[in-house]
C-alpha cells in the first residue's frame, strides 16, 4: 500500500491490516493470547450537586492485551494511525504497562514496531524499534514476565493454573487479577503468610474466590478453610462468590468439620469458645487444612489472644492468607508482623480515580451545643428531677453522657430535609454513639418522616445488636429490590461487613476517633451500583469524623509500628479493645456504668453548614458544578474568541458537546443551573466567561426577523423555517441529526432524500444551508 493510501487509514484499519496480521504472524494465537480493546478502568465520576457524570478522558483502554493464558496478561500494545510515528503511542502503552505490572509494551502506527523492555539486561537496549515481521512470539515475552516475576520452572504448573470462567461473563478488574497473581506466584514460591490490602467494595471475596479455585484446582489446596465473623458475611460467600465449588463445599455448623467436604466456611464464633470443649477446630489433626482465608483480618486477628489467632496458629502448617480494606497498625497490634507485608494493595483512593468504587460529597453541619459546649445555669436539673453536673459539656459528652432532645430532633429533621429534596427512598444508615441514642434517633425520624414512616412502619428500623426485629430486616434493607427499610439507624452492627450498594447517604452523628473503623463506615458507602443510578454517596457529617480525610495517611502504605525487643516475642502484646474492634463480633454498643442526663427544654441550632467534594487530587474541595465546569472548559477554550471559533468552525457542534462530556461536563446538568430553554451555546459562554445568554427562543426570533430566507425557494426556506423551530424547542444537535427530516413538520413536506435533492439541489448543497443557518443563529 502507497504511504499515500495509508496516511488516509484510521487506527481501526491500521490495526486490522497491519498490526493485528503482524502479531497473529508471530505465533499468538488470536482466540486465547489477542485482546482488543480493553477498558482496564471505566473513568472517574464527577459529583457535584445532586449530579454525577464519569470523567471518560480519564477512562484507561488498552488497544491490545497480550496473554500467555487467559489469566496471564504479558505485554501492553498501543495502537496509532499512520500520521503519527511508530513509537508515539509508547508512552501511553507504558502508562499501561505500569498499571498491569507488565515487563513488556509496544506501540505501531502500521510501519512497524517501538518496544520498551523493561527485564533489558546491561548491554540491551531498554527501547527498540523493528518492522512488522519481527514481533517477538509468545515465549519471548513469557520469558520477560517470568524473568520480572522471578518465576522458577517448578512454580509455573501452579501460575498457569486458569481462573474460573463464569457463565455469565463476568470477568476480574484489573487490580483483581493483580492481587490473584500476586498471591498465587507468591504461594508458588512457598510463601506461607500473606496479605492483601483492598478497600471495601473492590471485589475481596470475588479476588479470594479466584485465588482459592486456581489453588484447589491446581491441588496445592486439597482442604480450605474460609474464616469470617459475621454470619451474613459467611451466608452471603456461599451463595454468591463461592457458589462455583457446588457440593464440595459446607457451612461448618452444629458444632462439627464434616471431613466428607474440601471447602469449608465458617464463623470463628463456631470453631471456638471460652471452653476447651468449644474449641471444636482441635477435633481434626493440624494438618487438616492446606489453606485458610481470613476475612477482615483487621478485626480480632490482629490481637495476640484472639479465636482468630489461636485457630491460625493450630494450623500453622496451612498457607493463611489475610483479606482486610484497613490494615490494623497501632503500638501494640499489627496484622502485618503476623501476615507479613501486603502482596498487593488496592486503595479507596485508587477506586474512586480509576472510577470502580463511588465518589463522596460531605455535607459537614456544625451545631451550636457541639461546637461551643454547653454549661447548665445553676440549678437546673434534667427531665427527672436531678441535678445536672455544673461543668462543660462538649461534643464527646453529646449522646454519650449528655442527651438533649431537641438536638437529636434538629440531626433528623436536617436528615429527612435532604432526602425529601433529593429521593425519600434513599437508602441511608444513621451511626449512633449507642442503641440508646440509635433508638432515640428512629423516633425522631419517624416523627420528621411523617407520612413517610405513617404509610409504612418499616421506612426507618433500629438495627443494632440487641434487635431482633432489627437486624430480621438487614437482608432486606441491602437487597436492591426491596425498597424497605429506607433508613437505617445503628450504632456498630452496620460498620461492617454489609454489603449496601445502594447505599447513598451515610449520617454520622456519633464520634469516631479509630482510621480503621472510620474507613470501615465510609465503605458502607463506596459500591457503585449502575442498575439502580448508584454513582456517589453523600456523607452527612454532624460530628466532624470527617476531619479523618484530612489524615496524610488516609490511604497511606501501611507501617509497622509494632517494635519487638531482642527479648520479645514477635507477636505484639493485646491492648483489649479499641474503637473499631469487636473482638465479640458484634461491638458493645452500650457502655457499662453511665448513667445519662436527659434534657428536653434546651434548644439547639445549626451554626454552620458546608458542601465539599472530592477534588482531581482526592482531597476535599468546596466547589460548585458551575465552578467545576468553568474550569474544565476554560482549561479547553481560554479565551471566549477560541470558543466562538470552534463552535462556528465546528461542521457538529455535537462534536464539542461530546468532548466536553468527556471531561465530565452534562449540559442538561449545567442547564439546571441557568434555566433549561437556554442554547448549549449561550449556557458555555455564560458560565465559563459570563456572557449574558439568550434563549434560543431569541435567537431563532432574531434570525426571523433579518429575512434571512428570502434567498430561498419556497420549499427549501419552509425547510430551514422548521429547523429553526427545532433549534428554539430542541437545541442545535437536533437539527444537526440527519434523521431529523424525518419528523414533522419535513414529513409533510416530503422524504429525507426529496427535500435534499428537490429542495436544496443535493446533500452538499443542503449541508451549507444548514451550516448558514447556524452562522445565522450564533451570528
Amino acid at each position: 500500500m502507497e504511504k499515500k493510501e495509508k496516511l488516509k487509514l484510521s487506527e481501526s484499519d491500521i490495526c486490522d491490516l497491519f498490526i493485528t496480521p503482524a502479531i497473529k504472524a508471530a505465533k499468538w494465537d488470536p482466540f486465547t493470547q489477542i485482546r482488543r480493546e480493553v477498558t482496564l478502568t471505566p473513568g472517574p465520576v464527577i459529583v457535584r450537586g445532586n449530579l454525577s457524570s464519569r470523567n471518560k478522558k480519564k477512562k484507561k483502554f488498552a488497544d491490545y492485551v497480550l496473554y500467555w493464558k487467559p489469566s496471564l496478561p504479558i505485554a501492553i500494545i498501543e495502537a496509532k494511525d499512520n500520521n503519527f510515528s511508530v513509537s508515539h503511542g509508547l508512552q501511553q502503552a507504558l502508562g499501561y504497562a505500569e498499571i498491569l505490572q507488565l515487563p513488556s509494551a509496544f506501540s505501531s502506527n502500521g510501519d512497524g514496531f517501538a518496544s520498551h523492555n523493561k527485564t533489558a539486561t546491561a548491554g540491551q537496549d531498554i527501547e527498540t524499534e523493528f518492522p512488522l515481521d519481527q514481533f517477538p512470539p509468545p515465549q519471548e515475552l513469557w520469558s520477560r514476565y517470568r524473568l520480572m516475576n522471578n518465576i522458577a520452572d517448578q512454580e509455573i504448573a501452579l501460575v498457569e493454573q486458569p481462573y474460573h470462567v463464569d457463565s455469565d461473563g463476568k470477568e476480574a478488574r484489573y487490580y483483581q487479577v493483580e492481587a490473584i497473581n500476586r498471591t498465587v506466584e507468591a504461594i508458588a514460591k512457598g510463601q506461607k503468610r500473606l496479605l492483601l490490602v483492598m478497600a471495601t467494595g473492590t471485589g475481596k471475596t470475588y479476588t479470594t474466590f479466584q485465588i482459592i479455585w486456581r489453588l484447589w484446582k491446581a491441588g496445592v489446596a486439597k482442604r480450605i478453610l474460609f474464616l469470617a465473623d459475621r454470619n451474613i458475611l459467611v451466608d452471603q460467600t456461599l451463595v454468591n462468590d463461592f457458589k462455583p465449588f457446588g457440593t464440595v463445599m459446607t457451612k461448618v455448623k452444629n458444632r462439627r468439620i464434616d471431613p466428607a467436604y474440601e471447602v469449608h466456611l465458617a464463623l470463628y464464633q463456631t470453631l471456638t469458645g471460652q471452653e476447651e470443649s468449644d474449641k471444636i477446630f482441635k477435633s481434626v489433626s493440624r494438618d487438616f487444612f492446606d489453606l485458610i482465608v481470613v476475612d477482615e483480618c483487621h478485626r480480632g486477628s490482629a490481637a495476640e489472644d484472639s479465636a482468630w489467632r489461636e485457630i491460625l496458629e493450630y494450623f500453622h502448617g496451612a498457607v493463611q492468607v489475610g483479606m482486610t480494606a484497613t490494615p490494623k497498625e497501632t503500638e501494640y497490634v499489627s496484622n502485618i508482623t503476623y501476615f507479613g507485608k501486603p502482596v498487593y494493595t488496592y486503595t479507596l483512593k485508587q477506586g474512586i480515580e480509576d472510577g470502580f468504587l463511588a465518589p463522596y460529597k460531605v455535607i459537614r453541619i456544625d451545631i451550636d451545643r457541639d461546637v461551643e459546649g454547653w454549661t447548665p445555669p445553676p440549678g437546673m436539673v434534667d427531665d427527672l428531677g436531678n441535678n445536672v453536673e455544673q461543668r462543660e459539656y462538649n461534643q464527646k459528652d453529646i449522646d454519650r453522657i449528655l442527651v438533649l432532645n431537641k438536638r437529636t430532633k434538629l440531626v433528623a429533621e436536617r436528615v429527612m430535609k435532604l432526602l425529601k429534596a433529593t429521593n425519600p427512598m434513599s437508602k441511608t444508615i444513621i451511626f449512633c454513639e449507642d442503641i440508646d441514642h440509635a433508638e432515640r434517633m428512629r423516633k425522631a425520624i419517624v416523627n420528621a418522616a411523617g407520612d413517610l414512616a405513617r404509610d409504612n412502619s418499616k421506612y426507618v428500623m433500629r438495627i443494632t445488636g440487641d434487635s431482633t426485629e432489627g437486624k430480621a430486616e438487614l437482608d432486606r434493607f441491602i437487597d436492591p429490590e426491596e425498597p424497605y427499610p429506607v433508613i437505617a439507624t445503628t450504632s456498630q452492627l452496620l460498620t461492617t461487613g454489609v454489603d449496601a450498594k445502594t447505599c447513598k447517604l451515610i449520617v454520622l452523628d456519633r464520634t469516631i476517633n479509630s482510621m480503621t473503623m472510620f474507613k470501615q463506615i465510609i465503605g458502607r458507602g463506596t459500591r457503585i451500583d449502575e442498575e439502580n443510578n448508584k454513582f456517589f454517596f453523600t456523607i452527612m457529617d454532624f460530628k466532624k469524623a470527617t476531619e479523618l480525610f484530612r489524615d496524610p495517611a488516609f490511604d497511606g502504605e501501611p507501617v509497622v509500628i509494632y517494635e519487638p525487643g531482642t527479648d520479645d516475642g514477635p507477636v505484639p502484646p493485646d491492648p483489649g479493645t479499641e474503637d473499631g474492634d469487636y473482638p465479640d463480633g458484634g461491638g458493645s454498643d452500650d457502655e457499662p456504668g453511665i448513667t445519662k442526663i436527659r434534657i428536653s427544654g434546651v434548644d439547639a441550632q445549626i451554626i454552620a453548614e458546608r458542601i465539599e467534594y472530592v477534588g482531581p487530587d482526592g482531597k476535599l474541595i468546596t466547589e460548585s458544578y458551575r465552578d467545576f465546569a468553568r474550569k474544565q472548559i476554560v482549561l479547553e477554550y481560554r479565551s471566549l474568541d477560541q470558543f466562538i471559533q470552534k463552535w462556528r468552525a465546528s461542521d457538529r457542534k455535537k462534536a464539542i458537546i461530546d468532548e466536553l462530556e468527556e471531561h465530565g461536563i452534562l449540559l442538561p446538568n449545567l442547564a439546571e443551573e441557568v434555566g433549561k430553554d437556554v442554547g448549549d451555546f449561550d449556557l458555555l459562554c455564560h458560565i465559563a466567561y459570563d456572557q449574558p445568554p439568550l434563549t434560543r427562543r431569541e435567537r431563532a426570533e432574531k434570525v426571523k426577523k433579518r429575512n434571512y430566507f428570502a434567498k430561498y425557494s419556497e420549499k427549501a426556506r419552509a425547510v430551514l423555517e422548521g429547523l429553526l423551530d427545532k433549534y428554539a424547542d430542541e437545541g442545535i444537535t437536533t437539527i444537526e441529526e440527519p434523521k431529523v427530516l424525518r419528523l414533522r413538520p419535513f414529513a409533510d413536506i416530503g422524504t429525507p432524500i426529496e427535500i435534499i435533492n428537490g429542495s436544496f439541489g443535493g446533500k452538499a448543497k443542503y449541508e451549507q444551508a444548514l451550516k448558514e443557518l447556524e452562522d445565522q443563529i450564533y451570528g
